[in-house]
């Protein structure tokens, strides 16, 4: 134990901010709340640079010498990219000072100051590990999307807090209900950071074929109408889809249709094929990036000039009168269908082609239910026994 303690204190690289990054701009302020109080709520737009800068400030506030720094992910893809990318802007091998935990995959060492994580693995070391004292400092991101994990997590943390003065707590999101964390957590500070994203212009299309092949052979007319210029500036394409077969069959429609460099992306996809997204060195003209809802958060796809959101995704509900867990496609809500919009924003002014009426934005649901909202409770009383 003794040796790994001292491995852990090697010193930090120096460390650089980018200057464009609200975050950045304001990193005293926000390294400032760190050192004052335990717990504090950071809420940023997409683009503001809160997933990747916040680990770096804590560990110029002397962070992750002793313990790790705990930064949790929804998402096993966003665990692994964003953990890439602090690793590149430390200057430093991934797997060393930075170093990522997932479902069947491994890479923090003795040295890992930093470990990026999904939710899932953290809420599973805390089963054996009931007081953190791994850990000095946890983030939690992306804590609007109110997954089950997310809420184990917070209600933990407010029990062991009190036990653990050392430990401090970062909770962030873009889209967050602000009042009701910081009530949870005795009126913890917040600071809001606003977003680098640049002008979207959002365009209502409303679909006019019914079915799934309706909306795919639009998004195939839309592809070719934004790559002959019609709507400006020709650009890479984000199109959002509910699941893996859509993006299957759009995939082949496009390359049926189009000669463009066609990408998908969704969870169970290989690491090979996606660090093609990416990698915009081996970019072959126009990318079309076909991606389920994990492109939503986190993870930024470069050189998006244009996203198109058919307003879908298959979200998990507990039938009660057949008693299953289901995923049915379902409307998304107001929050997220803003998070896909802003993933045009991101390196230069964008266009949202949104699939439905604007009347139809207004009459959704601000925010997504929470989990624990639309799963089997049994499940959920096991887990806390």
């Amino acid at each position: 134990m003794e040796q790994n303690k001292t491995t852990r204190e090697r010193p930090v690289p120096d460390i650089d901010y980018p200057a464009d990054l609200p975050v950045a701009e304001r990193r005293e302020e926000i390294a400032r709340a760190i050192a004052e109080h335990q717990v504090v709520i950071v809420a940023g737009e997409t683009g503001s640079g809160k997933t990747t800068q916040l680990p770096k400030i804590c560990l110029e506030l002397g962070r992750g010498r002793d313990k790790r720094i705990g930064h949790t992910q929804p998402r096993r893809l966003a665990a692994r990219t964003v953990a890439q990318r602090i690793a590149q802007e430390l200057n430093t091998t991934l797997g060393d000072l930075v170093g990522y935990q997932v479902r069947f995959t491994d890479r923090v060492s003795e040295h890992s100051a930093v470990k990026l994580m999904t939710d899932g693995i953290l809420l599973a070391e805390m089963q054996h590990d009931r007081l953190h004292k791994d850990y000095d400092t946890n983030i939690i991101d992306e804590a609007h999307e109110r997954s089950l994990n997310i809420d184990f997590l917070l209600g933990y943390f407010k029990r062991i807090l009190p036990r653990r003065p050392d430990l401090k707590l970062i909770i962030t999101s873009a889209t967050i209900d602000l009042e009701s964390f910081s009530r949870h957590f005795d009126d913890a500070p917040v600071i809001e950071v606003s977003g680098r994203t640049y002008p979207v212009e959002t365009l209502y299309l409303d679909s006019v074929e019914q079915g799934d092949d309706g909306v795919q052979s639009q998004i195939v007319s839309l592809v070719q109408e934004i790559d002959a210029g019609q709507y400006g500036k020709r650009g890479d394409v984000l199109v959002f889809l509910p699941g893996e077969r859509d993006i299957r069959e759009l995939a082949r429609m496009l390359r049926r249709e189009c000669e463009l460099d066609i990408l998908p992306l969704y969870a169970r996809l290989s690491q090979a094929e996606q660090n093609r997204v990416f990698d915009l060195s081996r970019r072959r003209g126009t990318r079309v990036v076909l991606a389920t809802n994990v492109a939503e958060t986190s993870i930024t796809v470069p050189g998006i000039r244009y996203v198109i959101d058919p307003g879908q995704a298959r979200i998990s509900r507990y039938s009660y009168r057949t008693k299953v867990q289901r995923l049915p496609i379902e409307a998304i809500s107001q929050a997220s269908a803003n998070q896909r919009q802003g993933r045009c924003g991101r390196v230069e002014a964008g266009v949202c082609l949104r699939l439905y009426s604007e009347q139809d934005f207004q009459q959704r649901p601000e925010f997504t239910d929470p989990e624990i909202k639309r799963t089997n409770l049994a499940a959920v009383v096991l887990q806390m026994l």
